[in-house]
């Protein structure tokens, strides 16, 4: 139930003084407002003026019909209401007043008692626990969409000498989420439009090229990079598409060709065209349901790494030690048996470090080697980024393939022109295929910068396999695209 609830003199400030806030942006609802504090408290802003009306303070929360008795095109006007009737504390409010009680507004009158209810947040209380009712139901489904985010950027060199007609595409090379995704998507760009009706507008779309489903479901955003290398003509889907093998959506007017060719727009910086896209993925959808349990067990969360952390870190019970570079790291045979090949073979064999209880190590730095320790105990890595080419070689050494794989991508997240060559040289001695792949397709997606650089040069002398090899890929591709 309600209950009447006396206002004093200082929610009557409160109320005035946040109407005349509103009086520079909207002199209607101000006055509005003002004729409320009037009917409620009276005229005039007397610190000692008591109530006329004691308003009722309701916990329905119904915004959409607070004011739309008395304020005409209440839809417009409701959204600098509402920060006004929140007072600031992000709860929505609502004021209604019954059909006599707008026309007693209409004329200034003073309203019927019980006739005006408002919800003023930092005044209202709520209710009693005990009259809260929360329903719990007996069984449960919980839909969970699992989608996957990924992006691309294809860069067109000497735009402005395309001349293909209209309905004649270019298309970029396969991109997916993933090295090992079966679905496999492109880009499909008509310089000269699609059709005749967007012959003056390029003509952008995203192509599911191969896939393993029936149907996938996607969204999609299409952008230019422009000369600040900023996104700008930014497109997007505004609802999931259905792709099929071969189908494509996207946009025949996505920019007008005169306006993209303008130097003043900057975005052909170096008669390049910069494409960038991002797609959104529907991959599966699981449903996870359960009934609800009266005897409820509250299972403690797993501890095992945190526990293993903390044996490594106090250095019980160990029974080897490592050393490099006059540093010793205390270490226990069976857990590195277990995570590492190499060390099982060291430790189950009549080799040196089995018989003295001792491993030299010295081709891995002090805190690498601490921190390969550290991954092997608990299976995390928090300076990987600073140490990902240095875990790169020590993984690879002491087959450790989930840290390699982990290197690989962290290394592959931060590739630039300048350092990708020294990636590729790293990827290749050490055997991770997966960033090399990733490495090679980046190299040629930025073939005109990165042959320009130092290390390009230098591998051209020293490691010409690898000059072969991108080239190789290179040549590949662009077959494909033709």
């Amino acid at each position: 139930m309600s209950s009447v609830t006396s206002l004093g003199s200082r929610n009557e400030r409160w109320w005035r003084e946040r109407g005349r806030k509103f009086m520079r942006k909207d002199k209607e609802v101000s006055q509005f407002l003002d004729r409320l504090a009037t009917l409620c408290w009276g005229k005039g802003d007397s610190r000692s003026a008591k109530p006329r009306l004691p308003p009722i303070l309701k916990f329905t929360v119904e915004p959409s019909r607070a004011l739309s008795a008395v304020i005409p095109d209440f839809n417009t006007t409701a959204a600098p209401i509402r920060p006004l009737l929140d007072g600031g504390t992000g709860r929505p409010s609502s004021l209604c007043l019954t059909a006599a009680a707008t026309t007693a507004a209409s004329r200034g009158e003073v309203l019927p008692e019980s006739s005006l209810s408002m919800s003023i947040p930092h005044l209202a209380t709520p209710p009693p626990q005990s009259q809260v009712h929360t329903r719990v139901a007996e069984s449960w489904c919980y839909t969970q969409v699992k989608v996957v985010k990924f992006s691309f950027t294809w860069t067109i060199s000497n735009f402005s000498f395309r001349h293909e007609d209209v309905g004649e595409a270019l298309q970029s090379s396969a991109f997916s989420a993933e090295a090992n995704d079966k679905l496999k998507w492109c880009l499909k760009l008509y310089p000269e439009g699609q059709y005749e009706d967007s012959k003056d507008y390029l003509s952008l779309f995203l192509l599911l090229v191969s896939c393993n489903k029936s149907e996938v479901h996607a969204k999609f955003k299409f952008s230019i990079i422009d000369a600040k290398k900023e996104e700008t003509k930014l497109m997007e889907s505004q609802r999931a598409y259905r792709f099929v093998q071969g189908k494509s959506w996207g946009f025949t007017k996505f920019v007008a060709r005169d306006f993209l060719l303008d130097e003043a727009n900057g975005l052909l910086p170096d008669d390049k065209l910069t494409l960038y896209c991002e797609v959104s993925v529907v991959v599966d959808t699981v449903n996870i349901s359960g009934q609800k349990n009266v005897n409820q067990f509250k299972v403690p969360k797993c501890q095992l790494s945190g526990d293993f952390g903390c044996l490594f870190e106090s250095q019980k019970f160990s029974d080897v030690i490592l050393s490099v570079n006059s540093h010793e790291l205390y270490a226990h045979k069976a857990i590195l048996a277990a995570r590492s090949p190499v060390f099982k073979a060291m430790f189950e064999h009549e080799m040196e470090e089995k018989k003295q209880n001792h491993v030299e190590i010295s081709d891995i730095d002090h805190e690498v080697l601490r921190e390969m320790l550290r991954f092997i105990y608990t299976d995390q890595t928090p300076h990987l980024d600073k140490m990902a080419k240095d875990l790169l070689a020590a993984a690879d050494k002491y087959a450790l393939e989930r840290l390699k794989v982990m290197c690989e991508e962290a290394l592959c997240s931060n590739l630039s022109v300048e350092t990708v060559t020294e990636v590729l040289i790293l990827a290749d001695m050490h055997c991770a295929d997966q960033l090399k792949a990733h490495v090679i397709d980046f190299i040629n997606m930025h073939i005109t910068d990165v042959i320009e650089t130092l290390g390009w040069k230098t591998m051209i002398r020293q490691q010409p396999h690898l000059i072969a090899e991108t080239i190789r890929a290179l040549t590949t591709q662009s077959f494909h695209r033709m």
